[in-house]
């Protein structure tokens, strides 16, 4: 055979893995890759608001790591994560209410690998995963690349019902519930007290793992602060608590943590080994600098007041901006809001004419594990400033209508 026929005649590659076709892209990253135009008023992505960032404080802290310590900071590091930054990040979480020690904490790149890491320690394909509803998109992608099964736990607008969750585990035998129960994403709603210690009480009756995720709960612009499920002693053996430094310092530096009961972390932190191996160090050491350097605290304070002030617009502006009897909630911190158009809006098929505009929103119907609503969108409501959301809305009612 010449060299031309075997050409001719190859085969191709094996095919991916089905799991990448039934699991697909994100739609928020595909829409922010549509609208990051300067121009356009994005409400569609999470992003903290680039002029709150505390930039020179971050490059302090790189500097100074590398100037005093450069041989370790460009180094290997431990999978755990560096100690210094560890016992940090001990300290705030036992300061906010949950005794725990350095050795409790795995450092992860961004609370996102933490999802990964849960999902690669605890589920075999056909698990069963009951999440809220709507759910994070980014852990729908997550449990659905581990093969598992997906159920919402129903609900209202304080979020999941801890009685229908209680049938949900009878009848289903899920292995955890994933929550993101302050300050929720996508709807903003914070999950009350009360529910939190029931959640509790049903994760131990029943034989249940919590995955409790926390990424915006520093971002408080009223009310009182609710205790996080994993500080209920009902679910403290069972119930792995998630930070980042993404909503509160800066995405780029993409860390992460998780908190878990021993033998949960020892399993996340081998599935780490086999992933990225540790944390970039330097990120990890300029982050501890920052902690001991700056005040943390007063930094998120102030990022928060900006919020509010935003949040605000946001909500002034909603009346004149969406079709008669729409409705939208009203929380208390974090980065979003949703908003529910009446029901012979579909949100997906509105959002290129919206995009025209120059502004965008995401649409609801990613978020559900199960059946959509699809006259639902999210808005985020941080990046821009109080005039550019008057704007913005303005673009949008334009193109609602």
């Amino acid at each position: 055979m010449t060299s031309a026929d075997s050409r001719t005649s190859s085969l191709p590659p094996p095919p991916f893995a089905a799991r990448v076709a039934a699991t697909g892209g994100s739609p928020v990253r595909d829409i922010l890759a549509v609208t990051a135009r300067p121009e356009v008023v994005n409400f569609a992505g999470g992003l903290p608001a680039p002029g709150l960032l505390d930039a020179e404080g971050v490059a302090a802290a790189f500097h100074a790591v590398l100037a005093e310590v450069p041989q370790r900071a460009l180094q290997y590091a431990t999978t755990e994560g560096e100690p210094a930054l560890r016992a940090a990040l001990a300290d705030r979480t036992t300061a906010r209410g949950l005794a725990t020690g350095p050795d409790d904490l795995l450092v992860t790149t961004g609370s996102q690998q933490a999802l990964s890491l849960l999902a690669t320690a605890l589920l075999e394909p056909g698990d069963t995963v009951l999440v809220e509803n709507p759910c994070y998109l980014a852990a729908l992608q997550v449990f659905g690349f581990a093969g598992a099964r997906i159920l919402p736990v129903p609900g209202d607008a304080d979020g999941i019902d801890p009685d229908a969750l209680e049938e949900m585990v009878v009848r289903e035998r899920p292995k955890l519930l994933y929550t993101v129960p302050t300050f929720h994403n996508p709807t903003g709603r914070t999950l009350p007290a009360g529910r939190r210690a029931a959640i509790a009480g049903v994760a131990a009756r029943r034989g249940l793992w919590i995955v409790e995720d926390d990424p915006y709960g520093e971002l408080r612009f009223e009310g009182e602060r609710v205790p996080w499920i994993a500080s209920h002693d009902d679910a403290r053996d069972r119930t792995v608590l998630l930070g980042s430094f993404s909503k509160v310092m800066a995405p780029g530096l993409r860390l992460g943590w998780l908190r878990a009961p021993a033998a949960l972390r020892r399993a996340c932190a081998v599935a780490k080994q086999a992933a990225d191996l540790h944390t970039p160090t330097v990120n990890q050491l300029a982050a501890a600098r920052y902690l001991a350097d700056r005040d943390l605290d007063a930094h998120v304070s102030k990022v928060a007041a900006a919020y509010r002030e935003r949040r605000d617009a946001l909500l002034a502006g909603l009346p004149d901006a969406l079709p008669e009897g729409s409705a939208w909630n009203h929380p208390e911190g974090g980065m979003f809001l949703w908003a529910r158009l009446p029901d012979a809006y579909d949100t997906t098929a509105l959002l290129p004419r919206v995009v025209e505009r120059e502004v965008a929103y995401v649409p609801g119907a990613p978020f559900y594990a199960g059946a959509p609503e699809t006259s639902t969108m999210r808005l985020c409501f941080v990046t821009h400033t109080p005039e550019e959301i008057a704007e913005g809305l303005r673009r949008l009612g334009k193109g609602l209508r």
